[in-house]
């Protein structure tokens, strides 16, 4: 079986974001793993509208031309790992209307978070955790948060890996991504092998 593919994605557009810190840290300490593969996914590059599609795209296609090329790519990978800033006690709203212009392409699959801003971006990965839920993604345990000191470092040059716990929060967090992942990817082919046996 091919190792499962890991998306971290992007989850802030706004110019001067913090999200490309973690996506990059988080990046190249999963490279180092032979166990999983991971791209970094940037919602910059899917400029979808608020979601305006007639039904959900559970339902029917979209129409919109960018949101088939998010589903198409959300479909690619075999699990997630979402940059998750917090606004107003929130996770962003193009985060947000991203995870609902997909449907297919998150069920069965891990969903996992490195959550930075007030309390460490807390209060965004427990919506984002009932949000993962109803979309049939399988949120694992272990996130990573970021506090306000840690951003103010790293803003001023200091990198992320240079924080011991936040390297070891990370692993618990890769080490619960692989399992579920590989295990969630086996089920999965397991259906699909039975689908076309039928």
């Amino acid at each position: 079986m091919a190792k499962p593919k890991i998306a971290i994605v992007i989850g802030s557009t706004r110019p001067g974001r913090f999200a490309d810190k973690p996506a990059a840290w988080i990046k190249e300490l999963g490279d180092r793993r032979s166990d999983l593969s991971f791209e970094i996914v940037d919602l910059r590059d899917y400029p979808m509208p608020l979601f305006d599609e007639e039904v959900s795209p559970a339902w029917a296609p979209s129409k919109n031309e960018v949101a088939g090329k998010w589903q198409a790519k959300v479909a690619e990978f075999d699990g997630f790992i979402f940059t998750a800033a917090e606004y107003n006690h929130a996770p962003t709203g193009v985060l947000k209307n991203a995870l609902d212009y997909a449907a297919a392409g998150w069920v069965n699959k891990p969903a996992a978070f490195v959550g930075y801003g007030g309390v460490g971006g807390a209060r965004a990965v427990e919506q984002l955790r009932l949000i993962a839920v109803e979309l049939q993604l399988a949120p694992i345990k272990t996130a990573v948060h970021i506090m306000w000191p840690v951003m103010v470092e790293a803003r001023e040059g200091k990198s992320l890996a240079e924080f011991g716990f936040l390297n070891d929060g990370a692993k618990a967090m890769l080490d619960q991504l692989s399992w579920w992942a590989n295990a969630l990817k086996t089920a999965r082919d397991a259906e699909e092998k039975e689908a076309k046996a039928a």
